[in-house]
């Protein structure tokens, strides 16, 4: 017997959501989840793919997010497009209100989406994706709860708080880079738990405020932001535009609300659209071509652009699949017949 199984995209899109559904998921929040879930193991992110599902299930069980909610679209002449989740998952209200803002976008040159009343997936990137493959550039931000020290301080206050960016390409994938502003996201630390590896030093503080590489004391305690003062400054930024500005929880406010850092993140989340024509004003001919020429030079010094691994990756699970282990397929399993009972 084989140790692993390859399945289609399809085929783990339909379980993963088939096991939403099992647990009180509307088809619109079911199919949002379970498509940037997948998403994540078909391009290799397994911090951020099935390993999540128990997450998002815990969140549904605590009541602290809407599996059934109706995300609804609030759009005047104005640059800004709300979307109310109305305590669903972010994945369907951003869903909902793409499309608008890819109008608004074009009509104006610029727009922004603001996502209120959510529960986050953490992941930016499939946002700024789709929004690249409609022709456009898009900055998207947001907070996260309470995880991380800033630069000189011992407890936490910011959150992982992820940003993420994507350009538009004729022939390619897009440009995309999706990063949190901690070391590493969150995730990455209960992986090193469960695989019983200590963490690179530089990462975590343990709950008195002192250095560790233990993933268990770094969960207990505080994870630092990258670059030091640098990262923790952009972090207070994403606090200030993804959370105060729009109109939603800050860091501190979601793991209050939450009380607990085992459940997936309530909170906001800042979409901005660019339409690289429009600004360009073809001032220096076309933006595009401009940027296929500077990818190149980056290209040609041996660099790689952000996201290519991930790109890779995503090719081969298209045309192989994704090959899961036999404890990854047991878990599946397990989540789909007894459902929310699983995580209690």
């Amino acid at each position: 017997m084989s140790e692993r199984t390859v399945l289609s995209v399809a085929e783990l899109s339909a379980r993963v959501k088939e096991i939403f559904v099992s647990a009180g998921c509307s088809e619109r929040q079911a199919g949002a989840v379970a498509r940037v879930i997948v998403a994540g193991e078909r391009d290799g992110c397994k911090s951020h793919g099935i390993y999540r599902i128990e997450g998002c299930l815990r969140t549904i069980g605590a009541g602290k997010v809407v599996p059934d909610a109706v995300p609804a679209v609030i759009s005047d002449e104005s640059a800004i497009v709300r979307v109310h989740a109305n305590g669903g998952f972010a994945n369907a209200a951003f869903e909902l209100g793409l499309p608008v803002l890819a109008e608004r976008t074009r009509a104006l040159g610029m727009a922004a989406m603001v996502v209120n009343n959510c529960t986050h997936f953490s992941a930016l990137w499939p946002e700024v994706e789709a929004v690249a493959e409609l022709g456009l550039a898009a900055l998207a931000m947001c907070p996260s709860y309470a995880t991380v020290a800033p630069t000189g301080g011992r407890k936490p206050l910011l959150g992982t708080n992820p940003m993420a960016f994507g350009w538009p390409r004729e022939n390619d994938h897009p440009y995309v880079f999706d990063f949190a502003t901690s070391m590493v996201a969150r995730g990455e630390i209960e992986l090193h738990r469960r695989a019983g590896k200590a963490l690179p030093e530089g990462w975590a503080l343990d709950q008195n405020g002192e250095p560790t590489t233990d993933p268990e004391a770094a969960l207990a305690g505080a994870m630092l932001p990258f670059g030091g003062h640098k990262g923790s400054a952009i972090s207070t930024m994403i606090e200030l535009l993804a959370g105060a500005m729009i109109g939603d929880l800050m860091s501190p406010e979601a793991l209050a609300f939450l009380g607990t850092t085992t459940l997936s993140p309530h909170h906001g989340e800042l979409i901005i659209a660019f339409d690289p024509v429009r600004f360009s004003g073809q001032r220096r001919g076309n933006p595009f071509i401009q940027a296929e020429s500077f990818f190149e030079a980056i290209a040609g010094q041996g660099a790689r652009l952000p996201s290519q691994r991930r790109f890779r990756a995503r090719s081969q699970s298209l045309a192989q699949g994704i090959a899961l282990s036999a404890a990854e397929m047991a878990q599946l399993q397990r989540l789909l017949q007894v459902g929310l009972a699983a995580v209690e």
